[in-house]
This record gives C-alpha cells, structure tokens and sequence, in this order.
C-alpha cells in the first residue's frame, strides 16, 4: 500500500471591517434628530466623555443673570411664587411663544364606538362591535371576512356568537358615519355611500353603475356603458359626477390626526444659502453639543492604563476602566468629526454640481444628469459612503426642502445631455396640457418627444408616466 504526502497551498483575499468602521458606517445612515439623540445616550453612558466648555470671556466666574440670582434666594422651586416664573421681562420686539395644549385626536375606533354606545347595544354586543372595528384598516375597511371574525371570537376571546350575530353588528357599524365605513372593497364603499343620498335621476343611475357595470366604468368603456344602460352621454357625465364627489377612503380623516400633523415635519441635515454675486454657502445646522474628554478622564497618562503586577486587583480594574471609557470617548468624538467632514464634502459637491438649482431656480427640468459616481469622482468616496451618506438626508434652500436623493437623476439617454427630471418635466406638462376627452397614449407621447429632440423609447414614456402617477390613456378619458 503506497501512502504519499500533498502539500497544496491556497491563497484567499478577504475584507473584514472593524468595530469602529461597522460604527461609522452606520453613524453616516444616522440623520441629524438620530445624531443628537445618540449623543445623548453617549453622554448619559460614558463619564469620560462631557460637554466641551466654552470660554465667555468673563474671568470674574460669575454668569448669572439677575433674574436667576434673584430666584436662587428661594429655598426649592415650589417656594417660587408663580409671578417670577411667568414674568414677562423682555423687550417689546421680542418673540414670546405661549404654551399651547394640543388635544389629541380622535381616532377611528373613538368615534365608532362612541356613536355605539348611543344605541341599545348591551355590553357583550359592544365588545363584538370594538373587535369587529379593530379589523378595519386606516381607509375604514374590513380586512377580514365574517367566517373569520365568528372563529376568532370563538377562539381567541371566548365569545360564542349566534348564527348571524356578527353580520348583524357589522351591518350596524356600516350604518354609521362617516359612510362608507365596514366596507369589503371600493365598489361596496361607494355603494355605501349611494344610498345614504337623496333620490335623484343621477343618484339612481350612479347606483346602477356601481351595482352592475362597475368593471365597464372602471375601464372607461362610456360607449359600451351608454349602450348597456341605454342613456345618453350627458347623463352618464352627470352619474360619473355623483360618483366622483363620493369618499373612496372614509376614515382616511382618522388616520392622520391634527397633533400628527403639528407633530410631523422635516428637520434639514444642510442649509445652502446664496447671495446676490452668486456664492453660494452650505452649512450644518446641527444642535449637538461639542464634545470633549473629562479633565479627570484626560488627566490619566498611559502608564496609568498598563498597571504593574505590584498594583492591587482594585487599582488594575479601575485603571483599565479610566483607560477604556477614555479612549471610547475619544473613539466616539473622531466619528462625529469624520461624519461632518464626510457630509460636508458630499453636500458640497452635489451643491458644485447643481448649482443653476440652488441660485433660486426651482424648475426641476434644470438638475443636471447626476448618479453616485459623478459625486464619487469629485469627493474620492466610495459609492457605498454616498449612498450611506445620502439616505434620509434633506437640505433647505431658497425653494423649499429636498431629500437628496432629489438631486440624483440619469441620463435619459447614451448620448442625450437631458436628465430623467427634465423628460418627467416634459411628459407631465404633455399630459397636463393633453384633451381629456382624447388623452394622449404613450406613443402619440413618444412622438411628440422624438419631434421635440428626445430620443427615447416607448417602454421609457410608460416607465416615467408610472413614475409621475398618471394612469393609461384610457383611464384618464373623462367625459
């Protein structure tokens, strides 16, 4: 038996990124609201890392003001008298903001089950009625049929329910306001809301059409819903009216209530700014504090971090301990620096590239063709970090606020300077401009592209029609 001895030798190339590199990474992701509060959280953990102090220039030590020595003769703050505290000792021109209680809204299961609770349901009906209603979706319609409803009561709640209980309940929820609720779909939506209006010749040929040539209606075919229903053109505008003026969304109003939308709004990363001799400024409003090292935490040389064998289990422990904190903090204020001076570049140089949009004009049609590596090229970062960079990320300007993946738009074609924004641009005022009695289909736009020097295909007219939102030719006919 022979044996023999292979030595084989592979060579494998591999990357890994360290902890601190996995941390700015995902620090790059963070938007400005995320930064602070990390900050935030990194203060309230790490006692090496403080505030920075700023020197104000008064050496006397001494920094408060008169109102401030004035209330610390008091012994506690309920000892304040109320008149100290809500004076009033500004300028006239000052801006004093009044605290404002907001009252919550009121969502949808509040309003249903407070219009219940006027009716002769007893208590067991109405807890049938606050699950069926938690079935409802934020448009207000059921997501789940009366089979299912009847078995999850049964086995998650314990409620046995009589042969068309739960039918009868949903049937009394569909009866409230606002109409259209409980409904199953669109056509059962606006069903709903049908027959809660007053009879007319318009009403009734508005119900027939939904009850009975809703697919006809939905595909725009007027000339095959004229001959199905044997009316005339004008009426079938006049039913088409009715039908439009109807809710398809009738808890849509519930979804969003008036402190989310007080609440809710856009904190920019960036500020541009330009003057009259056209420079123009970018900067980061960012409400973070400076950060340094604690004095003490500094104070600590590096022969402090490598104790001897001579230094006691205690000692060792909290000089590696002063030693670690330290050097996290240290850690942590180098990825805030290279997190600025990264989104700064960035910014900077998507403000170089566009910058006809930032002078003021606000017309999208005037973005250059920009992608990820034009921005690579003139920063030296690699796609990845603009991309990480980017995302989330929003700049006010002298037209409003944009993400800045607003800014990134190809070329529409190999050789064509025109970006994708500016064919948006064009098709849109097209369509906008187009008889809505003869809508333009996708190669009649397409010509009228080719005519005006864009070379471009259909499939890209359908794909940036999509984009813009706007439907076939045939689904935007209107009477």
């Amino acid at each position: 038996m022979k044996e023999s001895l292979r030595l084989s030798l592979d060579q494998k190339l591999q990357q890994r990124l360290s902890p601190l590199q996995m941390r700015y990474a995902r620090m790059l992701e963070m938007t400005e609201p995320e930064v602070e509060e990390e900050v935030r959280r990194e203060l309230d953990d790490n006692p090496a890392l403080v505030e920075a102090e700023h020197d104000s220039g008064d050496d006397t030590g001494f920094n408060e003001t008169s109102e401030e020595m004035q209330l610390a003769d008091y012994r506690d703050e309920d000892d304040i008298p109320a008149y100290r505290l809500e004076s009033r000792n500004r300028s006239v021109n000052d801006t004093y903001y009044e605290p404002v209680a907001v009252a919550a809204g009121e969502s949808l299961m509040d309003n249903l089950m407070s219009q219940l609770s006027e009716t002769d349901m007893d208590d067991r009906q109405l807890s049938i009625a606050r699950y069926i209603i938690g079935n409802l979706d934020d448009n207000g319609y059921m997501t789940r049929s009366i089979p299912e409803i009847e078995d999850d009561l049964a086995f998650g709640a314990g409620i046995d329910v009589a042969p068309g209980e739960v039918k009868g309940i949903l049937d009394t929820i569909r009866s409230l306001d606002p109409a259209g609720v409980g409904a199953y779909d669109l056509r059962d939506c606006l069903a709903l809301q049908l027959r809660r209006l007053p009879q007319s010749m318009d009403v009734d040929n508005a119900r027939a059409i939904v009850d009975h040539y809703f697919d006809l209606f939905s595909l725009r075919h007027f000339d095959r819903l004229e001959s199905a229903m044997k009316i005339s053109r004008e009426d079938l505008r006049r039913a088409e009216d009715v039908i439009r003026s109807l809710n398809p969304k009738p808890a849509g109003r519930f979804s969003d209530s008036d402190v989310d939308d007080r609440t809710r709004h856009i904190i920019p990363d960036f500020v541009v700014e330009a003057d009259d001799d056209g420079n123009l400024t970018v900067s980061m409003p960012g409400s973070h504090p400076d950060l340094a090292i604690e004095r003490s935490f500094a104070a600590a040389d590096d022969s402090m971090s490598k104790p001897d064998r001579d230094t006691s289990q205690r000692r060792r422990d909290a000089m590696l301990f002063i030693s670690r904190k330290r050097d996290d903090a240290a850690d942590f204020i180098e990825l805030l620096r290279m997190r600025r001076v990264t989104l700064m570049r960035i910014m900077e140089a998507i403000v170089k590239y566009q910058k006809k949009f930032f002078m003021g004009d606000d017309d999208e049609s005037s973005l250059r063709p920009m992608i990820l590596k034009d921005i690579a090229a003139m920063t030296g970062y690699d796609l990845s970090v603009i991309s990480r960079a980017t995302a989330g990320k929003y700049v006010a300007t002298q037209s409003g606020i944009y993400p800045l993946k607003f800014f990134f738009n190809e070329k529409v074609g190999g050789e064509d300077a025109s970006s994708s924004r500016e064919l948006a641009a064009m098709i849109k005022r097209m369509i906008d401009s187009e008889d809505t009695a003869a809508p333009l289909s996708d190669d009649a736009i397409t010509s009228g592209l080719n005519e005006a020097g864009y070379d471009i295909a259909r499939r890209t007219v359908a794909k940036y029609r999509e984009k813009l939102g706007y439907p076939v030719a045939r689904l935007r006919k209107k009477l």
